[in-house]
């Protein structure tokens, strides 16, 4: 494992996106090679993570967060905020469109400090919901230990093929 114990999170901005674009891209590679069709991966990362994209996240009213190594700030993962879109959501949910931190920094923390900035900036809001991949057992195991139950099921587009999803969701504080 990678020496991690120089990392930050901050808020990030539009002028984020690339670096924002790079580890989206990044994680869902390392993340589904092998399980995806190749094709589909790279179809979905160039739509769904391009700066441009995450540039118009940020415009409509998401917010992120981007965790950097030190020296050299570089980025290794990110939450974003969204308004939900997701099926059960409702009035006042908050959806956790993305939350990516490169696999060599698991278990560092840093996908905790980066859950714990997304709910922090979830607060006002009803409940965080999120969609995630039924067979990524290692990340469901992750949002259950941070309050998260599933409402709902979805089937989600990756390079034209679909795949089943499960929606869970955690309350935000009144």
């Amino acid at each position: 494992m990678a020496n991690t114990s120089h990392w930050t999170v901050r808020e990030a901005g539009a002028i984020d996106a690339p670096a924002l674009a790079l580890v989206g891209g990044a994680t869902f590679l390392e993340t589904f090679a092998g399980v995806l069709a190749g094709g589909s991966i790279v179809e979905h990362c160039v739509v769904a993570n391009s700066a441009e994209r995450y540039q118009q996240y940020i415009a409509e009213g998401g917010r992120a967060w981007l965790a950097e190594l030190a020296p050299g700030s570089a980025p290794v993962g990110f939450a974003l905020l969204t308004k939900a879109q997701l099926p059960g959501a409702g009035e006042g949910d908050i959806e956790l469109k993305r939350i990516y931190t490169l696999s060599r920094f698991h278990g560092s923390g840093i996908g905790a400090a980066l859950m714990q900035a997304a709910i922090a900036g979830a607060q006002g809001g009803r409940r965080l919901l999120l969609g995630v991949y039924a067979g990524n057992q290692r990340a469901i195991a992750f949002y259950r230990k941070n309050g998260f139950e599933q409402i709902a099921e979805r089937k989600f587009d990756v390079g034209g093929t679909l795949y089943d999803d499960v929606v869970l969701a955690r309350p935000l504080a009144a």
